[in-house]
């Protein structure tokens, strides 16, 4: 704000008027509200009371005066000399009109003259009134502006303190700036305190000065002390720096919860590799912050396309399985923070009146979005928000480090399945065969020892029914090139490879139109190859039929007429040659969104239901 000088020439009282400027002088305090954010702390000032100078009436009635003898004086005088001079011309002798002209005109000259000097010189009395009072409007706008620079110094050293330590001390060196205080204390519960003293030489003793406690919102004091006894404007500013002291160190406190949060977050997952813990670690921090009820994770695959990861509600909890809400997409578009109420919150979750949806986003693109949900519409306010994004580029990096882990899992897993698959079909399963085959030869020269000749027989038949199982475990091992011949071609190969390998009829029936995105294409095919798998280990089938249909979704349907099993009794179960268990593929199925189902009952065959959504 721009001080007048003082010592500038006033403008006349009869001058048009000017523009009032802003007069701070007194400041009342705000109180402070714990939770406020950094914005609201920074906007907060203190409400300025100023109490209008007084300009005298006689000012304004002056010069209305001066200006309406301006207007009619000169009138009225031509007037009153016309009157006169028409009146004088009738007497009729001239002498007598000579002294009637000397009396009027020596009568109207001094009295005009004398009533001009005294309209002047009560003009210059105002003139001089008036400049006295804007002096002392300087002096008190002076005062009133140093207090005020004083106050936003502090808020914004407050605001920029990062502890609690830097904030007691930059509220006692900003109150004894604003105050003029010889020197000040700011206690805060716990013991933690702060002293400052001002830059002047005490003129009077300690024992002399005059204190004044003021509370600090929340907890707390703040002791100044002056060489004079505070007036009753300075006791207001006091109190208006106690409420700002309460807000900093209310948002100290926030920042040292956040940074204590994330710290905590950040030693949670860093080392955490099971995706299912790690999205739940975090959206369960996030929940907690904010007292969401609800929360979900949605990944972006390697085809770009969001799928529920991982969802916690009053439902309870989902690994897989759910449609994809068009808010996630909202906020994978956005790239940043948005909030939704109403029904698009419900489309989310059910329970939900209000939801935020946060983007997992780094140098490499989108990874995925939380989502938390609120059962009140405004659940979700901003001081939350950028805690909780610095919490979703945490789990961005988290997320990506764990897809890094299992993708390498499962090339090394790949790369060892390939090489077994090698070294049983070099090594043991050649050997076996040359065992084999010695065997019938034995066999055939043992002709006068038919008991020895039958136990050679058997023992070829097991080592025969060894070597098929070899080959069928070299065959579930072998890598499929998916890449190289599609989908269909290579479920034909496969399906009729696998007939021949173990000696069952197979069947495949393609009906509608079959299209995958190719991470879709690899999860349905490793369901049949599991499914296949089974089918050679454990059902003891003649024949089995393979059906893929195209419509809304892509339908897998495997069925063969073996011995069947209990499903609960093998659900958990993994199979040999690295395969999946019967949870393990439900699990990936609903991963990406598709459904899982095994129906089988012992001495009645089994059935295998998958489904995926299309492109």
């Amino acid at each position: 704000m721009n001080v007048p000088d003082p010592t500038a020439p006033v403008p006349d009282a009869a001058a048009p008027e000017r523009p009032t400027p802003d007069l701070p002088e007194v400041l009342t305090p705000v109180p402070a509200r714990a939770g406020r954010s950094r914005r609201a702390a920074r906007g907060t000032a203190a409400t300025l009371d100023v109490p209008a100078v007084p300009v005298p009436v006689e000012v304004g009635r002056l010069s209305d005066r001066v200006r309406v003898v301006r207007n009619v004086l000169p009138v009225l005088i031509l007037l009153v000399v016309a009157v006169v001079e028409v009146l004088i011309l009738t007497i009729p002798s001239p002498s007598t009109q000579v002294w009637a002209h000397v009396l009027f005109y020596g009568l109207l000259g001094p009295a005009v003259t004398f009533f001009s000097l005294e309209w002047i010189a009560e003009g210059t009395r105002a003139r001089e009134w008036a400049e006295l009072e804007l002096r002392e409007l300087y002096g008190q706008l002076r005062v009133s502006h140093g207090r005020l620079q004083g106050v936003q110094e502090l808020m914004r050293e407050l605001t920029d303190a990062p502890d609690m330590a830097a904030v007691v001390d930059v509220a006692a060196r900003g109150a004894v700036r604003a105050t003029g205080a010889t020197h000040a204390t700011v206690m805060l519960p716990g013991g933690l305190s702060g002293t400052a003293r001002g830059n002047t030489l005490l003129a009077t003793p300690s024992a002399a000065l005059h204190p004044l406690i003021v509370d600090v919102p929340g907890g707390g004091a703040m002791k100044l002390h002056f060489e004079l006894p505070p007036t009753k404007e300075t006791q207001a500013l006091a109190r208006a720096l106690a409420a700002e002291v309460a807000t900093g160190v209310e948002a100290a406190r926030q920042r040292t919860l956040d940074l204590m949060t994330l710290y905590s977050v950040d030693q949670s997952i860093r080392a955490e590799r099971n995706m299912r813990r790690l999205l739940s670690r975090i959206t369960r921090t996030m929940a907690e912050r904010t007292g969401a009820e609800a929360r979900a994770a949605f990944l972006s695959d390697q085809d770009s396309v969001l799928r529920l990861a991982y969802a916690q509600d009053q439902q309870g909890e989902a690994l897989g399985g759910r449609a994809v809400p068009a808010f996630a997409g909202r906020v994978a578009q956005a790239g940043g923070p948005l909030v939704a109420t109403g029904a698009e919150a419900m489309a989310v979750f059910p329970e939900a009146r209000s939801v935020l949806g946060l983007p997992m986003r780094d140098d490499d693109g989108l990874a995925g979005v939380i989502v938390l949900g609120g059962a009140e519409p405004d659940a979700f306010d901003d001081t939350h928000i950028p805690l909780l994004a610095l919490m979703a580029g945490q789990a961005t990096l988290a997320v990506r480090n764990a897809r890094a882990h299992v993708y390498s899992e499962e090339l090394a897993i790949s790369d060892e399945r390939a090489r077994i698959a090698r070294e049983i079909h070099d090594g043991v399963a050649q050997s076996l065969a040359f065992v084999a085959i010695k065997l019938d030869i034995v066999s055939r020269k043992m002709g006068d020892a038919p008991d020895l000749a039958e136990e050679v027989r058997t023992a070829s038949g097991l080592l025969r029914e060894q070597i098929r199982e070899v080959r069928r475990s070299i065959f579930a091992l072998r890598p499929i090139d998916l890449e190289r011949y599609g989908l269909l071609e290579t479920m034909r190969r496969y399906v009729a490879d696998f007939g021949e390998q173990n000696g069952v009829r197979t069947s495949l029936d393609v009906t509608g139109d079959v299209s995958l995105l190719p991470s879709d294409e690899a999860v349905l095919f490793r369901i049949l190859q599991e499914s296949l798998n089974n089918v050679a280990k454990h059902a003891q089938a003649s024949e089995v039929a393979v059906s893929l249909r195209g419509a809304d979704r892509v339908y897998l349907t495997v069925e063969d007429d073996g011995r069947g099993f209990n499903p609960a009794e093998a659900s958990g179960r993994v199979s040999t040659a690295g395969g999946l268990g019967l949870t393990q593929m439900r699990e990936r199925v609903e991963a990406r969104g598709g459904r899982y189902r095994v129906e089988s009952m012992p001495g009645q065959g089994t059935t295998v239901y998958a489904d995926l959504p299309t492109a």
